[in-house]
């Protein structure tokens, strides 16, 4: 199963995220198999390739709950909604 997660970069006590589709099994900053944004927490910033993450969300990956509040908050999906459907 292919899921939409948070990779950790930066460095200590600035943390900053990309966001991936990643296989389920692998490990938190195991090699994805797209890049799907960033999020930089300090500064509340999102950068995210919208096109791409509706076509891995159409195809049956799923986000995670923090990824799910991202993309709910940017207008991607709405939240609450059943994504395995």
């Amino acid at each position: 199963m292919v899921k939409i997660r948070l990779t950790r970069i930066g460095r200590k006590k600035l943390p900053f995220y990309r966001l991936v589709a990643i296989d389920s099994k692998a490990r938190r900053d195991g090699k994805p198999i797209s890049f799907l944004g960033t999020y930089d927490p300090v500064a509340k910033n999102t950068n995210l390739k919208v096109e791409e993450i509706k076509k891995f969300l159409q195809n049956g990956a799923q986000p995670t709950k923090t990824v799910e509040s991202l993309l709910s908050k940017n207008g991607i999906i709405n939240k609450g909604v059943n994504l395995a459907q």
